[in-house]
């Protein structure tokens, strides 16, 4: 017996998640961003100042792929480094005025890729696919989470 890609579901949901990335990517590059910084740019858009910590666990990404994104985000003045007032030890992560200004683009091409990865499907196939794809989540991250 052979694999067939179409009929699993890990590798679709894993093809259809490269395939996003891809043409996010693709908005997002006349802007000098990738979507590596999407995560991040939503999780300060409202003013909040955020731990490297914080941040890792908005983007439910590893803390070394946080550190070599905020680096990078820092060297593109995306986002600034503050002193927590907290603990004289931390730092806390802000958007940039840049950052900030680049925020509604970075939304739109976001919302421009979903559009386009939903066309065709009614607003109840939308729906029921978002909530489908909600349980799954859930699912994985109870797996995740019991196996820690």
């Amino acid at each position: 017996m052979f694999f067939e890609r179409g009929k699993s579901s890990g590798y679709m949901t894993n093809w259809a998640a490269r395939l996003f990335a891809r043409a996010i990517d693709l908005k997002l590059k006349p802007l000098g961003l990738s979507s590596a910084y999407m995560p991040v740019i939503f999780a300060l858009a409202k003013g909040e100042r955020l731990s490297q910590r914080a941040l890792t666990l908005a983007a439910a990404i590893e803390q070394p792929t946080m550190a070599a994104t905020l680096a990078r985000m820092l060297r593109d003045g995306l986002v600034v480094k503050q002193p927590d007032p907290k603990d004289g030890r931390a730092v806390l992560y802000a958007l940039s005025e840049r950052g900030a200004q680049l925020t509604a683009e970075v939304r739109g091409a976001g919302h421009s890729v979903n559009d386009a990865a939903f066309a065709g499907l009614s607003e109840a196939e939308q729906a029921q696919f978002m909530a489908t794809l909600g349980k799954v989540v859930h699912n994985l991250e109870q797996l995740v989470a019991r196996s820690r």
